[in-house]
């Protein structure tokens, strides 16, 4: 093969590759408008805000916070105890959603509520209820088909 016609084909392969990425870079331009809200909701959290630019097929968003679940025990009789707080990782999710037309969405997502652990309470004939969550920092993940498109962390109010 010539000196001549192997630069020919490297520099066609160099071009291929340079646009199958650059089309994949466009695909996946999702990202967060602005700084999502996320709201500690007792014992779940809550997260709104809107998204853009999304060009994929379907889109989620996943939401995970952690923090300190505080837990109440109530013996057979009646009467309630503090019981163990235990640390809690709650999580979850839109879904997979169609893209719309426009490629932008308004979301709300929640984590699922905790419940608590065994061990919660001084035996086991009391019941353990998990009364409040005190979450910290949240972390928004958008997917584009499966592709992460942007992270976003927010502080929870």
């Amino acid at each position: 093969m010539s000196k001549t016609l192997r630069i020919i084909l490297v520099a066609t392969v160099a071009l291929v590759v340079m646009l199958a990425t650059a089309t994949v870079a466009l695909a996946q331009s999702g990202h967060f408008v602005g700084t999502p809200t996320c709201t500690d909701e007792g014992t779940f959290l809550e997260c709104t805000g809107k998204v853009a630019g999304l060009g994929g097929t379907t889109f989620r968003i996943d939401v995970s916070a952690s923090g300190v679940a505080d837990v109440t025990c109530t013996n057979p009789g009646g009467q309630v105890a503090p019981g163990q707080s235990f640390s809690f990782a709650g999580a979850g999710s839109t879904g997979d959603q169609l893209t719309p037309r426009n490629g932008q969405f308004r979301f709300t997502v929640t984590t699922d509520a905790p419940t608590a652990p065994p061990g919660s309470c001084p035996n086991p004939m009391w019941t353990a209820t998990v009364t409040d969550v005190q979450f910290t920092d949240a972390t928004l993940t958008l997917f584009e088909d499966s592709t992460v498109s942007d992270t976003i962390t927010v502080p929870v109010s």
